[in-house]
């Protein structure tokens, strides 16, 4: 008989930022989460009711504040629980904590280790915490809205469908094996073949919006090129609203890619001012040109920049969305029909730029699917690729069963490996990583 595994600590940790605040919450959850709040307050108010108590040591007021207590079964992470809800200036934090920290049993959480607790105790899986790591992380509006999407199962609800149809796709063809002596009343082959491709539609579909799912999280990038002395600097630093690139008259300033982070249309964007795009002598500017050109072909969308004295971009470099702008127009004569036309200094033109980047984007990122890590893509790929090598062995018959079992097995294997439900170690530190010591 296995040893038994040691009691856990209990952990506390400041769910809220830290600093002067009007309120401060900390979390306890843990066996001796009850006992802990018994030795400050004196009693155990009734669970998921909010209760006024005086906090004390020794006698000594540190705070009165809201208290929530949790039942162990009925928290987040499956523990016995509670949360303080009290003033938030620091030296009352600080208190609080301090009195924490000196009970029995109790210790500082570590990042993320609530989370943690609550997809040990199958309260969550892998996918919903790492919905709420991306929430937690969300600087715009489209990732709050993706982040939130995955901590409610939006992958989840679909991984676990299509893990139950392979499992009865696969206890239809191992039926068949274990009776191969015997006359089996119905050919199962159209119904496994059936739900197969029902599940490698569905799977491929998903797949489809894995590469702006992904962009959502990381973030798009837009890559600003052109000439030296096109402005590029200059428009990057009035899209940042912050002087983040050298400006100068002199050609040849920028001779790396600067990388400024932006939320634009309320999408996470990743502006990128690139050496001007010319043949030079100087091997250092060179460089700089050449990955200018590197990063711009990799880049979501080019935005070339024609000065009043500019010549075309390069032959091949702009793709069919890319935008193409005449800049420094407060030095053009009167507006004509043709590109846009922008003036960083004046700001002619930044609205209608800002708009048309936004919605080419926004175009790119209405096709997300709930895939947004390439953790899942992975995955759903080796799931993919193990159905499609089941139904090459299905089609040829009864002697090659146990090879299209042992397919769809793993395919099953790899949507459990999604679900978090095997080789999760695998990943789990670098997704609670992510967290602050509160989550």
């Amino acid at each position: 008989m296995p040893p038994a595994a040691p009691p856990r600590d209990t952990i506390f940790a400041l769910a809220t930022g830290r600093g002067r605040a009007a309120i401060a919450v900390i979390r306890v959850s843990g066996p001796s989460a009850d006992a802990a709040l018994l030795a400050l307050v004196g009693d155990l108010p009734e669970p998921r009711r909010a209760a006024l108590r005086d906090f004390r040591v020794g006698g000594e007021l540190l705070d009165q504040a809201l208290v929530i207590r949790f039942a162990s079964g009925a928290s987040f992470t499956g523990e016995e629980s509670f949360e303080i809800q009290g003033h938030g200036g620091p030296a009352t934090v600080s208190a609080l904590l301090a009195a924490l920290n000196a009970l029995p049993g109790l210790r500082l959480a570590e990042p993320g280790e609530f989370t943690r607790r609550a997809l040990e105790a199958g309260r969550i899986d892998l996918l919903e915490a790492e919905g709420l790591a991306d929430l937690v992380g969300a600087e715009t509006e489209a990732q709050r809205r993706q982040a939130l999407r995955s901590m409610r199962g939006a992958l989840g609800d679909s991984a676990a469908a299509w893990r139950s149809h392979l499992i009865r796709a696969r206890a239809l063809v191992e039926a068949v094996m274990d009776f191969a002596d015997e006359e089996v009343p119905q050919d199962v082959t159209p119904e496994v073949l059936s739900l197969i491709a029902s599940v490698e539609a569905e799977i491929t579909s998903a797949l489809a919006g894995a590469a702006a799912a992904e962009r959502i999280r990381d973030g798009f990038e837009v890559a600003l090129i052109g000439a030296p002395n096109a402005g590029k600097s200059t428009l990057l630093n009035a899209l940042a609203r912050r002087d983040a690139a050298l400006t100068s008259e002199i050609a040849g300033t920028t001779r790396d890619v600067i990388e400024v982070h932006v939320d634009l249309a309320g999408l996470p964007v990743t502006l990128l001012d690139t050496a001007g795009l010319r043949d030079t002598s100087d091997p250092i500017e060179a460089m700089g040109v050449a990955r200018a050109r590197q990063r711009a072909e990799d880049a979501d969308l080019r935005v070339y920049l024609r000065p009043p004295d500019g010549v075309d971009p390069p032959a091949g470099l702009l793709q069919v969305d890319d935008l193409w702008v005449d800049s420094k127009a407060d030095l053009l004569p009167s507006k004509t029909a043709g590109p846009l036309r922008i003036s960083a200094t004046s700001g002619e033109g930044l609205d209608e730029l800002t708009a048309a980047i936004g919605a080419r984007l926004a175009a790119r990122a209405a096709g997300a699917s709930a895939v947004v890590r390439a953790r899942h893509r992975r995955a759903l790929e080796e799931g993919l690729a193990h159905l499609s090598t089941a139904s090459v062995w299905l089609s040829r018959g009864e002697e090659a069963l146990d090879i299209a079992a042992e397919e769809l097995r793993l395919a099953t294997r790899a949507l459990e490996t999604l679900l978090g439900r095997v080789d999760a170690e695998r990943v789990l530190d670098d997704i609670f990583a992510e967290f602050c010591l509160g989550k």
